[in-house]
């Protein structure tokens, strides 16, 4: 605390900066992992299938399923990277809803997430991003649900949200 009654600010050491990445030490104690805010986007078609990319993920060693996700850029909105997202991922528009907003872990790092929904899909042509390998795989709703509960999908908890989260609206109707 402050003599005035506020927080005072943290003592900040920064130990490692990297493109993506930035970690530093608060207060000598806390370690934490700067991370730009992302976006994603749960896609259902009309069959029931969720739009997924399979890439190589090298921090957890696997091939993933996940939602098109990326980072938000400098100066955009997260619907405008959530929008652009889509079409580089999947060569894809629609009408975009937020469904969420939260941490990735809070534990460790201050990455957030915006969530959204995609209806009224339509192709849409953009450049890929480069350097990223992506395959786009729709997989039926339940069969994506069962399979990344269980773990023998190796995905995102953003992904398992999203998936819960159409399960149910699916449930609602």
């Amino acid at each position: 605390m402050t003599d005035d009654g506020g927080e005072r600010p943290p003592a900040v050491r920064t130990v490692f900066r990297g493109r993506v990445v930035e970690l530093v030490v608060l207060d000598g104690r806390w370690e934490v992992v700067r991370h730009d805010d992302a976006v994603a986007v749960l896609a259902v078609d009309g069959a029931g299938r969720v739009l997924g990319v399979r890439q190589r993920r090298p921090a957890v060693g696997a091939v993933t399923w996940e939602l098109p996700a990326g980072l938000i850029d400098a100066g955009e909105t997260p619907a405008d990277a959530a929008a652009r997202e889509l079409a580089e991922e999947a060569q894809l528009a629609g009408t975009l809803r937020p469904l969420a907003v939260g941490y990735v872990s809070p534990g460790f790092t201050d990455e957030r997430v915006h969530l959204f929904e995609a209806v009224d899909l339509r192709p849409a042509a953009a450049p890929t991003d480069e350097g990223e390998d992506l395959h786009v795989d729709w997989i039926d709703l339940d069969e994506a649900w069962e399979a990344g509960s269980s773990g023998a999908l190796v995905t995102s908890m953003v992904t398992l949200l999203a998936l819960r989260h159409a399960r149910a609206a699916r449930a609602d109707r």
